[in-house]
């Protein structure tokens, strides 16, 4: 069988793969769609039912359902067999979260428990570590709960001020201090908690029972949305903690906080999913049934943009998502294959990942909110009404542009981490980015472009990535050393690489549909794409002329922005008919059937 071509994080801003090399939704096996759809039952007869219950926080309800879930194996999808889970592969992991992301609250629940809540023992910590926590928080015996976040300490994990300090005896480490917004708290068994062992510069990592004499956690805090997840503050008064229950090295805490982050960021990116896909069947359905002057809304043309526009967000997110997974998977293996054990060998790759990690975080989370916010208008009335889920669904989204670091802390991310892999040489962006600003006088407006019409597409997207090397040149060397200080522009660089991205993944999607389907299958995700490279041209181009323009006393201003609309140059579509007959599959199919 042919090896698959493997990008590395950022790489795709230099470098193009053939869409035999992407892997789509479209191929998840039988196994992979069986575990999907026992994650959909699940929700169908365990909490759909109750939504109102969970929400009103009812006392040991979360938990019952958390341990019914642990019993059906949805807690330890990710945990290695040995350790009483699954070990399926990463792509499996992603489209569990995506079918429980449909949960409302407990998808919140349930995704902290069995990701930031398992996976810091399962990853990092020593074979008796794993042995007494991940056996138990596999199957739902125990719970689980990250403790990071402190009040004076939220986007600046390292400025947090809860201390540890060795025993004489060196048997135990007494912890005192306050961490804040930790989801579970109210009934965790376990919590990864980050402290500084004495005056170190770094965090450390411990593993924290609730038991511990000491460990103080208040009532639940009232919140916007996700009122049925248990979020509360926990305090740590002289607790006990014992030598064995460091996590990883002394000093490793801040790297297993962010590493963690990283695999937070992606999960976020495919749990999102599940509720845009439920939203914009509920608002297609609801379409379907009411009438206003006596016609169904769904055949009206604004009530068709909205549904189309809700689907093609979605689907280009769900494309990058299962893009990017892949990659980790076989990221994964070549991990292993040099040596690393398989929790090593799977957060090295995850982490390796961080550029896509904050684009998928970021993307997915604003597609969620646009989803929602449209589900609530098309239902009118009814959609501000608690008497459906809808309103519920619409408080519950917002959270996610916080959850997992900031989408203002992950826009930065985008640009910066991908400039950095570029100055460690791990990809050749700072140097394509010189070629293309020293070739940009050559660039001609081109009349017609030749070929089939992926081959135009490629096209529209290589002149992209081309746009974004001449800003990223004209960006760097003008404001040199205090480029991250304008954060502004580096929004206006993150945004025109995040929509690279994304339109890439959503082009090479399309591409293998019609190679597995044929051209008829094809033909609606063909106006998803023709729509999405149409409106990207136009947001690349905005955000190139907002960097530009920001840059004070610039003297090749004209120049590149010349170059720049060269490069943003696609051919018109009918934008309106593409729309309608995206909206007109969705309704017709009464769901979400992309």
């Amino acid at each position: 069988m042919e090896k698959r071509k493997l990008l590395k994080s950022g790489e795709f801003l230099v470098a193009e793969i053939d869409a035999k090399d992407c892997f789509i939704p479209e191929e998840f096996n039988e196994e992979q769609l069986m575990m999907a759809k026992t994650c959909q039952d699940f929700l169908e007869t365990e909490v759909y039912p109750i939504l109102d219950r969970i929400d009103a926080a009812e006392p040991g309800l979360m938990p019952s359902l958390l341990k019914k879930a642990g019993e059906l194996g949805l807690l330890g999808v990710a945990v290695a067999e040995e350790y009483g889970g699954f070990g399926q592969p990463f792509v499996t992991q992603m489209l569990v979260g995506e079918k429980i992301g449909a949960g409302y609250s407990f998808s919140v629940a349930l995704m902290a428990h069995s990701g930031i809540g398992t996976l810091p023992i399962a990853y990092y910590g020593n074979e008796d570590q794993r042995q007494r926590y991940v056996t138990k928080l596999a199957t739902g015996e125990y719970i689980g709960a990250y403790c990071l976040t402190e009040p004076g300490a939220g986007s600046d994990a390292n400025a947090g001020t809860t201390r540890a300090v060795p025993s004489p005896d060196g048997k135990y480490y007494i912890l005192n201090g306050q961490k804040m917004w930790i989801t579970n708290a109210g009934f965790a068994d376990v919590q990864v908690v980050f402290a500084k062992i004495e005056n170190d510069r770094v965090l450390s990592a411990f593993i924290v029972e609730r038991k511990f004499p000491g460990v103080v956690v208040n009532p639940d805090e009232k919140k916007m949305g996700i009122k049925g997840s248990s979020t509360a503050q926990i305090f740590y008064n002289d607790v006990k903690v014992p030598a064995e229950n460091l996590l990883g090295k002394r000093g490793e805490g801040f790297r297993i906080a962010l590493t963690i982050l990283h695999m937070g960021r992606i999960k976020l990116g495919a749990n999102v999913l599940g509720a845009a896909k439920k939203a914009i069947t509920d608002a297609v359905r609801y379409a379907n049934e009411r009438k206003q002057f006596n016609t169904r809304i769904a055949s009206f043309g604004a009530i068709k943009y909205k549904l189309a526009e809700m689907a093609i967000r979605t689907f280009t997110a769900e494309s990058a998502v299962y893009r990017v997974s892949k990659d980790i998977d076989d990221q994964i293996e070549i991990n292993k294959n040099s040596g690393m054990d398989k929790g090593r060998a799977t957060i090295e790759a995850i982490t390796s990942y961080a550029v896509e990690a904050a684009i998928l975080k970021v993307y997915a989370s604003e597609a969620l909110d646009y989803v929602v916010d449209e589900n609530v208008q098309i239902h009118g009335g009814m959609g501000y009404s608690a008497e459906l889920t809808v309103e519920r669904g619409y408080r519950d989204s917002r959270i996610n542009r916080i959850f997992e670091g900031t989408n203002e802390i992950n826009r930065l991310l985008i640009f910066d981490t991908a400039l950095k892999k570029a100055m460690k040489n791990e990809i050749s962006f700072l140097a394509e980015a010189e070629k293309a600003y020293q070739e940009m006088d050559k660039l001609k407006e081109e009349k017609t472009i030749s070929g089939s019409y992926y081959d135009v597409k490629k096209h529209y997207l290589k002149n992209f990535k081309k746009a974004i090397h001449i800003i990223t040149h004209a960006v760097t060397r003008h404001l040199g050393k205090s480029l991250m200080e304008q954060q502004e522009v580096v929004n206006n660089l993150a945004e025109m690489i995040m929509e690279l991205y994304v339109t890439e993944s959503t082009a090479l999607r399309v591409e293998k549909i019609e190679a597995m389907k044929g051209a008829s299958a094809a033909s609606v995700y063909k106006h998803i794409l023709d729509v999405k490279v149409y409106d990207v041209a136009d947001i690349l181009r905005k955000q190139a002329h907002d960097a530009i323009y920001s840059l004070d006393g610039f003297a090749d201003a004209g120049k590149v922005l010349k170059a720049v609309d060269v490069l943003t140059a696609v051919s018109p579509v009918n934008v309106k008919n593409a729309r309608r007959a995206i909206a007109d599959r969705l309704i017709e199919d009464n769901r979400y059937s992309f």
